[in-house]
């Protein structure tokens, strides 16, 4: 029997930096959570993890929130740069970087229905592309892209595209937002900056996200129309990538704010901002729309792309 392969797998982001142990038969173990702010050096946490798993690591594969280009990244919403050739002399290990988004998006065929909260059934093409996009520090967007049998990971940094209004209340929304001749991003307004930005343009109160939803529970009027403008905003966002990517393989929204705003979508404006795209109406409807809940998914593909390197067999 061949000796197990265990991968060291990271999720560096604006705000956290994750870190983990995996294998074939375990799946994820061994998990950190730690605050940046609290990281001197991310080298520091993944040297640690090597050292407690006393040299049984095959390899590493480090998700980061930045466009991966080259063998340097920077972090779009921290200032570390982490460099591939720095981290494979430090860790004594080969070493992976991948954009974060696009790890999620390699753990979307190993999750399990209880890791999915259903926005919308729908039914999926089998042909059809697979879109992972949505909120957290920025706005993440990637792509599992259908061919001939095989499917193929797509980064993006959609997160940077130009937001613009479709009817008055949101031009004077956003020009609420905005800072002059600076065009506001998509990430700008969908992220929990954006969600902070929105509820300072409607209520005048600066408040962090958190606990704006929090508010919204409580049924407060405020807090409730800024997650209604907010959903606004991201159904149609979602649905441009939805058609941009062909994404009729299923739609599935991740993020930590993704996530914590589960409980709005039903009765919201998303689907109908999403739905709305003529002529193609129809055809939205038809997408399968769904949030991730898995704990870690950004750990859980890049431990997917690390068996895959390494020639395991998928869980």
């Amino acid at each position: 029997m061949s000796r197990q392969k265990t991968i060291l797998v990271a999720d560096i982001g604006g705000t956290n930096m994750r870190v983990a142990l995996g294998d074939a038969a375990r799946g994820l173990y061994a998990l950190r959570i730690l605050k940046n702010a609290e990281v001197a050096d991310p080298r520091q946490p993944l040297a640690e993890t090597i050292a407690e798993a006393k040299g049984r690591i095959s390899s590493a594969v480090i998700a980061l929130a930045g466009p991966v280009e080259g063998d340097e990244v920077a972090l779009t919403n921290h200032p570390w740069r982490i460099s591939r050739p720095a981290l494979e002399r430090s860790l004594d290990l080969q070493v992976v970087l991948v954009n974060d988004f696009l790890a999620t998006a390699h753990a979307v065929p190993a999750l399990d229905q209880e890791d999915l909260i259903p926005v919308r059934d729908g039914d999926a093409a089998a042909d059809g592309n697979i879109l992972v996009c949505g909120p957290g520090t920025g706005f993440g967007t990637a792509a599992l892209i259908r061919s001939d049998g095989f499917l193929f990971g797509l980064p993006s940094e959609a997160g940077h595209m130009i937001l613009g209004a479709m009817r008055e209340e949101e031009r004077e929304l956003l020009a609420r937002i905005s800072t002059p001749s600076v065009p506001l991003v998509v990430e700008d307004v969908i992220s929990g900056k954006g969600l902070a930005a929105l509820h300072r343009a409607l209520s005048g109160r600066k408040l962090a996200s958190e606990a704006i939803i929090a508010l919204a529970q409580a049924g407060d009027g405020d807090a409730r129309s800024t997650i209604v403008a907010f959903l606004r905003f991201l159904g149609r966002i979602v649905g441009d990538l939805a058609l941009a990517y062909d994404a009729r393989g299923g739609v599935y929204i991740a993020g930590g704010l993704g996530l914590a705003l589960a409980p709005f979508y039903s009765g919201s404006a998303f689907l109908d901002s999403f739905d709305q795209h003529p002529p193609y109406a129809e055809r939205m409807k038809r997408i399968p729309i769904k949030i991730i809940n898995h704990e870690q998914p950004a750990l859980l593909g890049a431990l997917q792309i690390g068996l895959a390197r390494a020639g395991a067999r998928r869980r």
